[in-house]
């Protein structure tokens, strides 16, 4: 193996001559070859060589006693050793070369320093016993004299010398050898024996007899390296600016130490973790919790304040020491008190306020009750979330509220673990922390629409949160410490009971809320709304004031609604006109009667279609209950020519199928109990409509609605346009039971229905409905189809009797 190397050693006397004369007397000859493993020699070039093996030192001990002549020539493998190298395994194109000098070392290597004097051509080779020879012939460069060459010389001379400038390895005095080459073959040569290139680059350039081809070929790898060398010392500044940068800040913190130190001043570092001990001790922690923070602490004393972990751990800290590990308000156990504050708050809502008052009167007599877990369900608008705040008032808690709509990842819930960037505890624990106090009245709104997708499960976080049994223990995953939430009232709302978790709803306390009636909404309008809307648009009560009859008819011909908030907007809206007047000096007193509002809100939104949707055979009128409370739908029946056959449209689902398949079975097979000839449906189509086709529609309880209306039509007498129905059919003529009963009646109420019939199982749920209601309706309960269906058609027209 022959490699570059430092001349060191014991020394044979150098050679005398010029290298280049001794050249231009050899233009062919025969001389020993010396294989190359990894380096290409170079006319002109000096190189220090190892010489490694017996074969090789051989021949240079011949050489050195000779004329100090011999082939440099590479090979073609470098794995092999030069000591079983043939001719076959060399390149045919090497560099005469002549020993200057040859150091020996104990270790019995050899290291010479060669000099290239002119590219030949090898072969062909002659045997010798002792190492290869062959006979050789030089090649003289082609050279090609021109502007172009000129040019190339230049670029290739400017770009070496900035290379030579930004690489550390290369001499200075390498750009004024090269500056005062004027010859383009000896300028390339140069050039490629100090350039860093594949070896493959170095022996193409060797053959390559044309100067300017050399040039060309140089250029691109010229500019490769010249890029690399920038981009490193690029590299190599901006690391440099950091370290610096880094020190400098280093050594003015330690003098600024010892500044403070002289000048009787505490360090910022030394006061933080002194603040640090003082909050721990004030934090009033459980035993093993306070140790944690405390090892934590000590943690912090060895970590340098500049570094990015002092900022995560004392980020961490102060979450522990800032949470109401035993911050408490005092509940306010005046249970007439708590009355009235609810009362003034809220309309109505009888079972909710008697559920708080009784939790009260528990909590006063059992101090350490845990907290219970509330679900108000109910349509939008009837106040479930004011009633969260009114709860808090009530007991003389503070009031967390946490949106859970469209919620996908667990971590609101739990928190992210401190191995995150940018990691922070879940909502729980930051609300809890903005209260100060671990006993509030906590409001997770909207818990029916929780999502679900890659990053988790809150609906699964929350069973945790909302379980007495185990919420004492809650682990927030950036804590990683337990926080005892069984003290917190928690209160959740919703629309729907079908979305939410079952497991989930298992652990809550469900409490219903229903809509308004016209009645309550009136009042609520007069005693919450319009005194509210009055002041939020600068008005003085004696400056705006709205009629009964006016109230009356924005909630009959402007809001269809079980809540209260499109009434709410419209009373705003009032309020505006109101205040306009008023602003623009037009009127000093606004007083908004019924006849006013068509022209202070425009003409009427709704109307009651009952009496002329009904008029005809065919057409019944159903309740059904809704997420937004209670609606009525009509069912529409026609009759067609045809096998038999039943077409449904209007966007029903499976069940409402299901129920008019069996109404329509039920009025084949009892046709005669209705008057009707056996085969009144043999040869004909049946096709049921439900309008509103873009809103899905399902459930059980339009069967006794869809029964009526195929009995309407067979017989050719219309249902009473008064009267509204509900039930669930079976095809042996049973009515049976439903639910969301007050929500329907709510319904049929506010569409100026007179009479529902309703399953005679359902007559218990007549309690849950408003007196005035009950009062302003009449009800007929039914347990067989065929009462049901005569209570609901029309009486037949009696004829008057002629006179002769």
């Amino acid at each position: 193996m022959l490699l570059p190397a430092e001349p060191v050693g014991m020394e044979v006397p150098e050679a005398t001559g010029s290298a280049s004369a001794i050249g231009a007397k050899r233009s062919v000859g025969v001389s020993p070859v010396l294989p190359l493993s990894d380096v290409v020699l170079f006319p002109g070039m000096v190189m220090p060589l190892v010489i490694q093996t017996q074969r090789s030192t051989r021949l240079v001990d011949d050489v050195v006693a000779g004329d100090r002549m011999l082939l440099a020539v590479l090979q073609r493998n470098s794995q092999l050793k030069d000591d079983v190298v043939t001719h076959d395994d060399l390149h045919g194109v090497g560099c005469l070369a002549r020993v200057l000098k040859m150091l020996k070392f104990p270790d019995e290597t050899i290291r010479i320093l060669a000099q290239g004097v002119g590219r030949v051509r090898i072969g062909p080779y002659e045997t010798h016993p002792k190492y290869l020879t062959a006979k050789y012939a030089a090649m003289t460069d082609e050279v090609e004299a021109g502007v172009e060459t000129e040019a190339l010389m230049r670029n290739c001379s400017q770009r070496f010398q900035e290379i030579i400038s930004l690489s550390p390895t290369l001499p200075e005095e390498l750009k004024i050898a090269i500056f005062n080459l004027d010859e383009p073959g000896k300028l390339a040569d140069a050039i490629a024996a100090h350039l860093n290139m594949p070896i493959e680059e170095r022996q193409a350039l060797l053959e390559e007899t044309k100067p300017r081809e050399r040039l060309l070929r140089l250029n691109p790898l010229l500019t490769r390296e010249l890029a690399i060398l920038r981009l490193g010392t690029e590299i190599q500044q901006k690391v440099t600016e950091t370290f610096t940068k880094n020190q400098r800040e280093y050594f003015l913190r330690e003098q600024m130490k010892t500044i403070k130190k002289e000048l009787g001043e505490q360090d910022q570092q030394q006061a933080e973790l002194k603040d640090l001990d003082e909050k721990i001790a004030r934090a009033k922690m459980p035993a093993e919790i306070e140790a944690a923070a405390k090892k934590e602490k000590e943690r912090l004393q060895s970590i340098p304040s500049a570094s990015p972990e002092y900022t995560v751990a004392r980020t961490y800290l102060d979450w522990l020491t800032e949470l109401p590990w035993a911050v408490t308000t005092e509940d306010k156990l005046d249970i007439t008190a708590a009355r009235r504050i609810l009362d003034e708050d809220h309309y109505d809502l009888k079972p909710i306020k008697e559920r708080i008052l009784e939790y009260l009167s528990v909590l006063k007599l059992k101090r350490d009750l845990k907290g219970p877990i509330l679900c108000f369900v109910g349509p939008p608008g009837v106040g479930k979330t004011s009633l969260g705040q009114s709860i808090a008032r009530a007991l003389g808690r503070k009031f967390v509220r946490m949106s859970l709509g469209g919620m996908h990842d667990e971590a609101e819930i739990r928190g992210h673990r401190r191995t995150y960037i940018g990691a922070m505890p879940g909502r729980i624990i930051q609300g809890l922390r903005k209260v100060g106090s671990r006993n509030p009245v906590f409001m997770l709104d909207e818990i029916d629409k929780v999502g679900q997708d890659f990053r988790g499960d809150p609906s699964s976080a929350l069973l945790e949160v909302l379980d007495p049994e185990q919420n004492s223990t809650f682990t927030d995953l950036y804590l990683n410490q337990p926080f005892d939430l069984s003290r917190v009232l928690f209160i959740t709302t919703g629309n729907l009971l079908d979305t939410i978790q079952p497991a989930l709803r298992d652990r809550m306390e469900i409490l219903e809320l229903s809509g308004y009636t016209q009645l309550e909404k009136r009042h609520i309008a007069e005693k919450y709304l319009v005194p509210r809307q009055v002041a939020a648009h600068g008005l003085k009560k004696t400056q705006v004031s709205l009629a009964t009859g006016a109230l009356e008819r924005v909630i009959s011909d402007y809001t269809r609604e079980a809540g209260v908030r499109a009434l709410d907007l419209e009373i705003a809206s009032l309020c505006r006109k109101a205040a306009r007047k008023i602003a623009e000096g037009r009127s000093t007193r606004v007083r908004i009667t019924a006849d006013e509002v068509p022209n202070l809100l425009g003409p009427k939104r709704f109307d009651l279609e009952i009496a002329e949707r009904t008029t005809a055979p065919g057409v019944a009128t159903g309740l059904a209950w809704t997420p937004a409370g209670g609606d009525i739908l009509f069912i529409e029946a026609s009759q067609m020519p045809g096998k038999g056959n039943l077409i449904l449209t209007g966007s029903l689902g499976d069940v409402m199928k299901e129920s008019a398949q069996a109404a329509l079975s039920y009025v084949r097979a009892n046709a005669v109990k209705f008057g009707l000839p056996a085969d009144a449906t043999k040869n004909a189509d049946f096709h049921i409509h439900v309008p509103a086709g873009a809103t899905p529609k399902d459930g059980p309880s339009a069967g006794l609605a869809l029964i009526t209306a195929l009995v309407s039509l067979l017989t050719k007498r219309s249902v009473a346009s008064d009267v509204a129905m509900t039930g669930e059919i079976t095809l042996r003529g049973k009515v049976l039971p439903v639910g969301g009963i007050k929500e329907k009646v709510l319904a049929a109420s506010r569409a100026g229905i007179k009479r529902v019939l309703l399953p005679v199982n359902n007559r218990r749920n007549l309690r849950d409905i408003p007196p005035e209601v009950r009062r302003a309706m009449k009800f007929t309960f039914v347990q067989k189809m065929d009462a049901a269906v005569l209570a609901a058609l029309a009486p037949v027209p009696t004829r008057k009797a002629s006179r002769k």
